[in-house]
């Protein structure tokens, strides 16, 4: 919706990492691509029968493009496909420009608020700060108490990125603060050529591995965490779409500000155009995408991944780990995740707790029944 952001958070994959085509496009996608890229929708469905789509408003920071142009969008697209689809549309922000009106807009459209955030506390977020170097925290609570307080039906979670610096019990009971019904812990964007900070010793893996802990000790589900139910669901053998675990098919496309159709954004982190696919929504439907060659390699599930990894018995669970995180240059996406060590501590931490949790299950003996 809108290709630039009124932060430049420090870490930021996007603008601080290898690719610069955001530099040449449009700052906002055009009425023309909007109008162009609800048809292609349309076509999709229709095509496909689809029952249900996630329409994700993106940037950049989308709020920058106008409330009220993501509702009128939304409800082009709503208007535009067929009868009995339902568009399930979101906004993933920063929260700094929420405010109660464009939060009623959002909230009319049917829009759910998604929200970044390192952590609920202001040195969690230190590194999200404005152009100037000022602290985004004030404005980004702000927004998303307002959003917890007054409009909870429309609050979609928080996304965090995990920082093994920061306590993990800590940094989860600090969003849980914020009446989050989901969370998304999502591992910094890093591969084999620039890794992520702090690799070594498995660190991000025991980070996760604390905040599941606490998480499942609470006695009752306190928020949704997105990566633990879909490795507690993949470990039982039921299916899970995530980027991050699962040997699930790509399933998302990206139509950019100039209307051009890319894989996810978080390849931009791999190297300059790795997102690029040469398709545009003038020109081509969103099932041209199928047919090029880096997104049918990701379409191939076990096939596609190193030996290491097939030969792994974590493989359907773990799934080789983020795609972008697999990168390393000269020898493109074939590798084990940056991030192997961790997911291997990871899911086997999670795997123990299921065993214990079946093992004390099996020694409770029936209501009025023997042991």
């Amino acid at each position: 919706m809108h290709g630039r952001c009124n932060l430049a958070c420090r870490y930021c994959y996007l603008y601080e990492g290898p690719d610069r085509t955001w530099r040449d496009r449009p700052a906002k996608a055009s009425r023309a691509v909007l109008d162009r890229t609800a048809d292609r929708i349309a076509e999709h469905a229709l095509a496909h029968a689809s029952a249900d789509l996630s329409l994700v408003l993106h940037g950049g920071e989308p709020l920058l493009a106008g409330a009220g142009t993501l509702a009128r969008f939304t409800e082009r697209v709503r208007a535009r496909v067929p009868h009995g689809t339902r568009v399930h549309a979101s906004v993933q922000t920063n929260a700094t420009l929420l405010t109660e009106t464009r939060l009623a807009t959002l909230a009319a459209a049917g829009i759910r608020v998604g929200i970044s955030l390192d952590g609920g506390l202001p040195g969690h977020n230190a590194r999200r700060v404005d152009h100037a170097g000022r602290p985004s925290w004030p404005a980004a609570a702000r927004g998303a108490r307002l959003v917890a307080d007054r409009f909870p039906d429309s609050y979609a979670g928080i996304l965090t990125v995990v920082d093994p610096t920061l306590d993990p019990v800590e940094t989860y009971d600090s969003l849980l603060a914020l009446r989050p019904p989901a969370l998304d812990l999502l591992l910094p964007h890093g591969n084999w050529s620039a890794p992520p900070p702090h690799l070594a010793g498995d660190r991000y893996g025991q980070w996760l591995c604390a905040v599941f802990d606490r998480w499942w000790r609470a006695g009752r589900r306190q928020t949704r965490v997105r990566l633990f139910e879909a490795c507690i669901a993949l470990l039982l053998g039921r299916p899970a779409a995530t980027e991050a675990l699962g040997l699930a098919p790509f399933e998302t496309v990206v139509v950019e500000t100039d209307g051009s159709i890319e894989q996810v954004d978080s390849l931009k982190s791999a190297y300059d155009g790795a997102a690029e696919t040469g398709l545009d929504v003038f020109r081509h439907p969103f099932d041209e995408a199928l047919r090029h060659p880096a997104v049918a390699a990701r379409q191939a599930g076990a096939d596609a991944l190193h030996a290491t990894c097939r030969a792994c018995p974590l493989l359907h669970v773990c799934g080789g780990g983020q795609y972008a995180h697999r990168y390393r240059a000269g020898h493109g996406f074939t590798n084990p995740s940056v991030y192997c060590g961790d997911l291997q501590r990871f899911i086997r931490h999670v795997a123990r707790r299921l065993t214990e949790e079946t093992a004390t299950a099996a020694a409770v003996p029936a209501q009025g029944g023997t042991s």
